[in-house]
C-alpha cells in the first residue's frame, strides 16, 4: 500500500517554508503522494452541515491560511522531484472550467506529469454564494465541466455546447504531459458521487471511512462499473484521514484489505515545530513497512 500525506495547510501556523519543507522532506521519505484541499472563502456561522464531522460542525478554524491547491502544488513541484501532487479535493463546479483547465494543464506540465486531480461538487451553499454560482444542480455542473477541460486538454481544436456552457472553437496549450489528461478522481461517498467515480473517473478519494463503510462503497461502485463495461481494475482507490487515521500498522492493513491502495495521513502535532519529528514517526511506522511489504 502506498502512504500519501495531506499537507499541513489546517494549521494555524502554516507557512510557504512549512510547506517546502514538510514537501521535501516526505519526497526523500518516501511518502507516493502529497495532498491539498480546497475552500476558497470560510464561514463563521454555518448555513449547511458539514458533512466531514459527526455533529455538522466544521473541525477547523475558519481563519486558517488555506491556500489554493493548484497555486499551492505548483509552488509544491517546484521544491520537488518525485512525489506526485493530488486535490483533495478541488470544487470544480463552482470555478470556471476554461480557466480551471488552463491552472491544471500548465501544473501538469511544470511539475513533469505528476498531477492527480480530485474532485469534489462542495457541500457549502454560502461559498457558492460568495462566488455567485448556483448552488443546485451542481452535480450536473461538475459534470458538464469535466467534458469542457476534456476538450481543452485533449483536441486540438476545441469545443463545447452543453446546458450549462458553451465553448466557442479555441486553442489552449500547453497540453497535459500526462496523456490524454492527469487522472480524475471524485470524492465523496455518496451514492451520486460513486456513480461520477463510475462514469468519469480513474480514481476514488474517500475521507474519514471506516474500512466496513469503504467496503460497502466499493461493493457499490463494482456494480456501477459492471453495469457500464468497466471494471474496478481501472479505479484507482484512496482513503484519507483527520479523524480517524490509523495508530498502528495492523489497523493499517484493514484498509488493504477492503481495496484501499493509497491511505493519507494528516499530521496532528499542534505545534509547527513538532511536524518534522512527526512525519519521521509516521515513515517509519507505515511508509518503510509499506516499501518493504
Amino acid at each position: 500500500m502506498q502512504i500519501g500525506l495531506n499537507l499541513p495547510v489546517v494549521h494555524p501556523d502554516t507557512t510557504p517554508g512549512l510547506l517546502r519543507d514538510i514537501s521535501r522532506r516526505a519526497e526523500d521519505l518516501g511518502f507516493a503522494e502529497l495532498w491539498l484541499g480546497e475552500h476558497v472563502v470560510l464561514f463563521d456561522d454555518l448555513v449547511d452541515a458539514y458533512p466531514g464531522s459527526d455533529d455538522g460542525d466544521m473541525a477547523f478554524p475558519t481563519t486558517l491560511p488555506i491556500p489554493d491547491p493548484l497555486v499551492g502544488h505548483t509552488f509544491v513541484a517546484a521544491c520537488t522531484e518525485r512525489v506526485r501532487l493530488g486535490t483533495g479535493v478541488l470544487l470544480l463546479p463552482q470555478r470556471n472550467p476554461v480557466y480551471t483547465a488552463k491552472h491544471v494543464a500548465t501544473l501538469d506540465w511544470c511539475s513533469g506529469g505528476r498531477l492527480d486531480l480530485g474532485i469534489g461538487i462542495g457541500w457549502s451553499s454560502q461559498e457558492f454564494a460568495a462566488l455567485g454560482v448556483p448552488f443546485e444542480a451542481r452535480g450536473a455542473r461538475c459534470d458538464e465541466y469535466v467534458e469542457v477541460m476534456k476538450t481543452l486538454w485533449c483536441d486540438e481544436v476545441s469545443s463545447h455546447e452543453g446546458p450549462m456552457y458553451t465553448l466557442a472553437a479555441c486553442r489552449q496549450y500547453p497540453k497535459p504531459v500526462q496523456e490524454p489528461h492527469p487522472p480524475l478522481w471524485f470524492g465523496g461517498w455518496s451514492d451520486a458521487a460513486m456513480a461520477r467515480v463510475a462514469r468519469l473517473g480513474s480514481g476514488w478519494y474517500g475521507f474519514d471511512l471506516l474500512p466496513d463503510a469503504i467496503a460497502e462503497r466499493l461493493g457499490y461502485l463494482g456494480r456501477l462499473l459492471e453495469e457500464s463495461g468497466r471494471s474496478m481494475a481501472e479505479i484507482s482507490v484512496a482513503s484519507g484521514a483527520m479523524l480517524r487515521a490509523p495508530k498502528a500498522r495492523r489497523d493499517l492493513a484493514a484498509y488493504e484489505a477492503v481495496g484501499v491502495q493509497q491511505f493519507v495521513f494528516s499530521l496532528s502535532s499542534a505545534r509547527t515545530e513538532d511536524m518534522a519529528d512527526e512525519l519521521v514517526a509516521l515513515a517509519r511506522q507505515f511508509v518503510d513497512p509499506a516499501e518493504a511489504a
